[in-house]
């Protein structure tokens, strides 16, 4: 088992990765735990996968776990959903010194830290991630939060939380799809900031989205461990060190809006899509080779995700996309900032980034390829 630190002064926490942790949850959120009586927040695909073994780790340690399940998909990261949530928690009488377990994908730990971050103020919770990109990402950092009409995770809160079980066992009842979809997170770390992370996912990435376990559980550490680094120097993204986790994020949240934010388009294959096309369009400003570019690309449809934006068959224009972006929580005094590369490895937030431009690149690259 790997363990890393999420340094914030006064609030930090572990996140420990490895195999097995579910069957032993009782003993790792033993500190957390005040009452035989825990609050366990799950993703419906989750429980009927992992539920069993929940509660008896948990009967174990004289304990019994009340479930309150959600829906797959992002429908459930909504108003109504978090009031039925929080009303819930509420008659399950959950104090401020409580923790609730949260179980599931990025879904349930966005929407159950978001209703913790509110409950009474703020009570704790515990992120026990079963896919891989909530492990490697949205598991990690205290961002909280529910979509709305306006995009998507556009209301939300900081809201650490005490502990962070990623169960690398978890993954081997993860569809094929989002295992991909949850890798393009990982190559993310090694773009933005760890060239010879990435070249490692070149040579091993096969065998990580195989599930082969040591290989795993070194992309998974990590990637946990670049994205603590990150958090701790900049937890409500106020400096810009933060930001760089939005590589591909921009281009991939407006492609997530174009298609309904719906299975169309997984958020993770989103994220791929878009580092691809923040490559290219950072060649095209003269910012990159054309060569770091192609291995980009090359690492995205190496590993099944989706490398050109024509195949989507969107129907729409550049100027479409990039009117989504206007709706992006990065946008500041009316500028949207956007992540960029000068090399693998070497991201950087641009602020002198034209919408205008952008779509006229865009147009370009949903004729070509």
């Amino acid at each position: 088992m790997a363990v890393i630190g999420v340094g914030l002064a006064g609030r930090s926490y572990e996140v420990r990765v490895g195999h097995d942790l579910l069957r032993d949850l009782a003993d790792h959120a033993a500190p957390f735990l005040r009452k035989d009586s825990v609050p366990v927040v799950a993703d419906r695909n989750a429980r009927k996968h992992w539920g069993p073994t929940v509660e008896a780790s948990l009967a174990a340690g004289g304990r019994t776990a009340r479930w309150y399940d959600v829906a797959p998909g992002e429908g459930s990261k909504s108003w109504r959903e978090l009031e039925r949530l929080t009303d819930w928690l509420l008659e399950e009488g959950v104090e401020r010194g409580d923790h609730v377990v949260a179980l599931g994908g990025g879904v349930v730990g966005d929407l159950t830290g978001f209703a913790c971050a509110i409950l009474k103020r703020g009570c704790g919770f515990i992120q026990v991630p079963t896919t891989l990109l909530a492990q490697v990402d949205s598991s990690v950092g205290g961002k909280t939060a529910i979509n709305s009409a306006a995009g998507k995770n556009l209301v939300g809160a900081f809201h650490q939380p005490a502990l962070v079980l990623a169960d690398l066992t978890a993954l081997d009842t993860l569809p094929d799809r989002e295992m991909r979809a949850g890798y393009a997170e990982v190559l993310k770390y090694g773009v933005l900031g760890d060239a010879e992370f990435f070249a490692w996912l070149e040579e091993k990435g096969a065998a990580v989205l195989a599930r082969d376990p040591a290989a795993l559980e070194y992309a998974v550490a990590t990637s946990v461990a670049s994205k603590a680094r990150i958090v701790a120097e900049d937890e409500r993204e106020t400096t810009g060190a933060r930001a760089l986790l939005n590589l591909g994020h921009t281009f991939g949240h407006a492609l997530e809006a174009e298609t309904g934010f719906s299975d169309r388009l997984l958020h993770g294959e989103a994220v791929a899509l878009g580092m691809v096309l923040a490559a290219r369009y950072s060649a095209r400003r003269g910012l990159l080779d054309e060569e770091a570019s192609q291995r980009l690309t090359g690492a995205v449809d190496a590993a099944g995700l989706p490398a050109e934006i024509s195949a989507l068959d969107l129907g729409c224009s550049g100027r479409d996309l990039a009117d989504h972006m206007l709706h992006d929580k990065k946008m500041d005094a009316g500028t949207l900032p956007f992540l960029l590369l000068r090399s693998i490895g070497a991201a950087f937030l641009a602020k002198d980034v034209a919408l205008e431009d952008v779509a006229q690149f865009l147009d370009g690259e949903l004729q070509a390829h």
